[in-house]
């Protein structure tokens, strides 16, 4: 089923409630960290303050429990939103209460107001519909902004539907249910590229792909424990004995259909400590010293990968090629971001430390799709239940 979009749906001079994930790591003194996920939400935000519409925020921050943790109060979110959208917000100390009550029925067109941390209340962890109609009190219109944790059962994301009439979601949420449907079923030939230390995850995507996918791109831990499989020695290096026998079965499904599976060429391996290591090496043929560690893609990879890019019609890439807690360990990773942002197909972006090494690459999007979903995105390929998208097809039923 096809859920409408907030510019699909009549909101002027409505009560608008969106529901949005501003799970935002915090610094010292509740200095954020990044803001991409305020970022993603503006367009929404701002589009209903377009229409005229009186703007109910609703959000999560950290892991309170269901109960009151000045730690994992918004106040210092609500600030940061109110400087990026050169407006004030009211913020109330609760999200539900005559408080809320009193400032939704007299706000003014126009104007905000951010509701206090949802978690702090039990009522939300449990999908309370009681709780669930206290939210909704607050608004005319529901927009679901938050596609990053719908995959989670709360009375704000679920309950919650069954208390309005108008449901549907914000820009960024179309665009990923939009962007994720085309690899689902992708324009081939499709690529995709996997990395980072999360093999069993990476391999059940792989798994679930093998009816659609033309060409696999391995690198990180993954490439590592592929390595191994293969028969080549990794030396120092992590790989993940649990994936050892799925991978040596997706590798005959694999060859069966006539899929490539491209391992790096070359490697960047350091000898001793990552944190004070003495020596970098780079090396080629898949034979690793035994007191080496594989940090990185080699620069023959880096071409051999960018060239196969260059044939795709669909691209996938969810995890970086090398450690990228290491600025120096980055080029790997970082290369591949260049040969994206230099093609013109269509290509999704996964997972925060790809995003995060995309867009220190290349700072804007560009033709790429950033992807806000992180493990969501990845449920909502493999067809896995999202509880939130379930409750608001039945809705709309």
């Amino acid at each position: 089923m096809t859920i409408p979009s907030i510019a699909e749906i009549d909101i002027s001079d409505k009560r608008v409630f969106i529901r949005a994930d501003l799970d935002i790591p915090l610094g010292i003194g509740g200095k954020l960290v990044n803001n991409a996920k305020i970022q993603s939400l503006l367009p929404t935000i701002k589009y209903a303050l377009g229409q005229n519409a009186r703007v109910v925020i609703a959000a999560n921050l950290g892991n309170p429990m269901g109960k009151f943790n000045k730690k994992y109060s918004l106040e210092p979110i609500g600030k940061a939103l109110s400087r990026m959208l050169d407006a004030d917000i009211f913020f109330p100390d609760n999200s539900i209460g005559e408080a809320v009550r009193k400032i939704g029925g007299d706000m003014m067109p126009g104007q905000v107001m951010l509701l206090e941390n949802l978690e702090f209340q039990k009522g939300e962890m449990e999908n309370s519909s009681e709780f669930a109609k206290m939210l909704a009190d607050c608004g005319d219109v529901y927009v679901n902004e938050a596609f990053s944790i719908s995959d989670k059962t709360r009375a704000s994301l679920v309950g919650i539907c069954d208390h309005f009439q108008k449901i549907c979601v914000g820009f960024q949420f179309k665009r990923e249910l939009e962007y994720l449907d085309r690899i689902k079923n992708p324009e081939r030939p499709f690529t995709a590229i996997f990395g980072g230390s999360n093999v069993t995850e990476k391999i059940e995507i792989m798994e679930a792909m093998l009816d659609t996918i033309d060409t696999v791109i391995v690198g990180g831990v993954l490439a590592n424990t592929f390595l191994n499989v293969l028969g080549g020695e990794t030396g120092k290096s992590q790989i993940d004995e649990a994936s050892i026998y799925r991978i040596k079965r997706f590798i005959s499904s694999a060859e069966i259909r006539n899929i490539k599976i491209v391992l790096p060429e070359d490697i960047l391996a350091v000898k001793g400590n990552l944190n004070n290591y003495s020596s970098s090496f780079i090396i080629s043929g898949g034979r690793i010293p035994d007191d080496l560690t594989v940090v990185d893609i080699g620069p023959e990879a880096q071409a051999d990968f960018a060239k196969r890019l260059s044939s795709a019609k669909t691209i996938l890439w969810a995890g970086p090629m090398g450690i990228c807690e290491y600025p120096e360990f980055r080029k790997g990773t970082q290369s591949l971001a260049t040969a994206l942002a230099q093609s013109d197909t269509i290509n999704v972006i996964i997972g925060q430390d790809t995003v995060e090494a995309f867009l220190e690459t290349m700072k804007i999007e560009g033709s790429s799709f950033i992807s806000r979903g992180g493990h969501t995105a990845l449920k909502y390929i493999l067809g896995k239940s999202l509880p939130a998208l379930e409750a608001m097809e039945e809705r709309l039923k």
